[in-house]
């Protein structure tokens, strides 16, 4: 909702302070198209030449962050931290009873009270590989901290993909402004004896073209690429808290201290209140008793 704002205000800025200044809109709408065409299209000529198919579709998927926002809420940083401790607890007290549940998350009546982390594969994928290496016997926490870093670093390079994606299309527009600028002038100076009115509207429009490629970059897609970025680095967190509280358990801390090491990792604006959860925990504990 904020983002959709955020467009309007731009456009009725720029436009509005535009009219009231004395501008005539005549001039931008009728060269509007064409220039559209040429910037348009040579931006998503270029997008198209430095992306595989895979990396063009996560790009368009994550434009929708701009107006969505985080993925992950407050709601569903309890209950990720609720699952942990569910995990945990079962992990100390029946390692057997584990394996069904990390072998088949998908059938698991665990991960099943959780729908939302269930049917995130980079959530799930992480937290039954690190619990399945753990009960194989590879539960060094300064190896397994390691093995999660590179994880962590690989999960953020990808997801930041389409933000420099973006960005690089965004600083991009200027010149190709320019080149649309260009084939402006060179068709003025083509025209045979042009009235002098004629002339001026043709150098008006073609000047349209350097300011729709200004306008585009710092107007729209750069904020676009910054919005993106900033979402999915917010995101992130989700999965780097799955990281400090299975590393807490690998120091066989009890599975209370895990918990509460995780929610003190998690961001101020998402973080459960330590009632709420203790609350939770607690239901948890009724429920299995």
């Amino acid at each position: 909702m904020l983002g959709l704002i955020g467009i309007a205000v731009i456009l009725v800025m720029v436009f509005g302070g535009y009219v009231l200044a004395g501008g005539k809109m005549g001039i931008i709408l009728k060269a509007l198209p064409f220039e559209l065409i040429m910037i348009g299209g040579a931006a998503i000529g270029a997008f198209l030449i430095s992306n595989d198919m895979a990396s063009v579709k996560h790009a368009l998927k994550d434009i929708g962050k701009v107006f969505k926002g985080a993925k992950w809420k407050t709601a569903d940083y309890r209950d990720l931290l609720c699952l942990l401790f569910e995990l945990i607890r079962l992990a100390r007290s029946n390692p057997v009873g584990l394996e069904e549940h990390v072998e088949s998350p998908e059938t698991s009546a665990i991960f099943g009270k959780y729908p939302r982390i269930q049917h995130d594969h980079e959530a799930m994928d992480l937290i039954c590989d690190t619990l399945r290496a753990a009960s194989m016997n590879y539960d060094d926490p300064h190896q397994v901290e390691e093995v999660l870093d590179k994880r962590m670093e690989a999960t953020l390079t990808h997801a930041m993909h389409s933000s420099h994606a973006l960005q690089t299309v965004a600083d991009a527009l200027p010149a190709l402004g320019i080149v649309a600028a260009v084939l402006g002038g060179i068709k003025t100076t083509g025209s045979v004896d042009p009235p002098p009115g004629g002339l001026c509207q043709n150098n008006g429009g073609a000047l349209v073209g350097t300011f729709l490629g200004v306008f585009l970059a710092y107007g729209l897609m750069g904020p676009f690429a910054s919005r993106v970025k900033a979402v999915v680095e917010e995101d992130i967190h989700f999965y780097q808290l799955i990281r400090e509280v299975l590393i807490a358990n690998l120091h066989r801390h009890p599975p209370n201290i895990c918990i509460e090491v995780g929610r003190q990792n998690t961001p101020h604006h998402v973080r459960p209140g330590f009632s709420d959860l203790e609350a939770a925990m607690r239901g948890l504990k009724q429920d299995a008793a």
